[in-house]
């Protein structure tokens, strides 16, 4: 694999300073690098495999060079506006926002899922949404196997989800103080809102997940339902996940599945009270799932619940898979 040209857009952002991370722990070959913030973060020092790189002002200049991939996690305004400056450029871009991940013509990518859809691009590949990319890790060996008539998801997000701004009104509320992101306050507390109402009473975050995980498994008649929470943890979205199968299944034959299913370790044993949690699934790039059981009120369902690092997995790692993806076709 050839050395590359890579730029980070929101580089000084919780994601943008997991890109890097992510990049030096996987040895992505990054022969340039370029680090684009707002004007800001503007001459901001970050390191990178030992070198210091001083961070410029995104400007509709900024691709006026010769850049491979830029990586993109500056928020949905600033993708609609620059990624398709870049992507005029013949720089491929992996944006993190929302702004292009149901836009006809852009792959929708989860590696451990649907990797051919890279090849469809035209410019712009789309990150999913954190608690879609896990929920789809876990889904696509089921879906595959057993078929699925219906998914309920119900989902406990952790406050880095929100950003620098969440965790600090985590740890102001724990001083006791008043928040300044969240409508009311979430230490001690859980919040059934994450993002904005819809017409319909869904949360757009919910819909989120219906939209997103139809478009990734490719199948808009699949029937999907969610409940989105914020919950008062650090790192890392739990989620609790009733599947009803089309097909009959044999439980330790689905776990069996399970375990040989890239990206995915099963943490199932309560006898001995392991199943996954946030402060074990942290720092890590794996979708753990456990509490692994039938639902005793259908035919044919189970019930498990699933862990993973939203900022690592449900951001930034998942978006280097797909430079990883786009770097071996190059």
């Amino acid at each position: 694999m050839k050395d590359l040209k890579v730029a980070i857009v929101g580089a000084t952002g919780m994601v943008g300073t997991t890109f890097l991370k992510v990049l030096e722990e996987r040895d992505f070959p990054v022969g340039e690098l370029y680090l684009f913030a707002s004007g800001r973060s503007e001459g901001k020092i970050l390191a990178f495999k030992g070198k210091e790189y001083a961070v410029e002002k995104l400007t509709e200049n900024s691709f006026d060079r010769d850049i491979d991939i830029a990586l993109f996690s500056a928020g949905g305004d600033a993708s609609r506006k620059y990624a398709p400056i870049a992507a005029s450029k013949g720089v491929v871009v992996v944006d993190n926002s929302s702004a292009w991940r149901m836009e006809k013509g852009v792959p929708l990518v989860v590696p451990e899922v649907n990797p051919h859809a890279v090849r469809e691009h035209s410019g712009i590949i789309a990150n999913p949404n954190c608690s879609t990319i896990q929920a789809v890790v876990v889904l696509k060996p089921l879906y595959d196997r057993y078929g699925i008539k219906r998914v309920v998801f119900s989902t406990y997000q952790a406050v880095s989800g929100s950003g620098y701004k969440g965790i600090k009104d985590l740890s102001d509320g724990l001083a006791g103080k008043e928040p300044t992101l969240y409508p009311h306050p979430i230490a001690n507390n859980c919040l059934p809102h994450i993002d904005v109402f819809l017409e319909n009473g869904y949360t757009k975050e919910e819909m989120k997940m219906i939209n997103e995980t139809q478009k990734i498994l490719d199948d808009n008649s699949l029937r999907i339902t969610a409940t989105t929470v914020r919950v008062p943890v650090e790192s890392c979205h739990s989620e609790s996940l009733n599947i009803e199968f089309k097909k009959d299944f044999d439980l330790a034959e689905l776990k069996e599945l399970l375990e040989k299913s890239p990206g995915i370790r099963v943490v199932d044993d309560p006898q001995n009270n392991l199943y996954p949690m946030a402060s074990t699934a942290v720092n890590t790039d794996l979708v753990y799932t456990g509490r692994i059981r039938r639902d005793e009120s259908l035919d044919s369902g189970i019930n498990l619940w699933i862990v993973a690092d939203n900022v690592r997995k449900g951001a930034a790692t998942n978006a280097v898979q797909i430079a990883e993806l786009i770097a071996g076709s190059m």
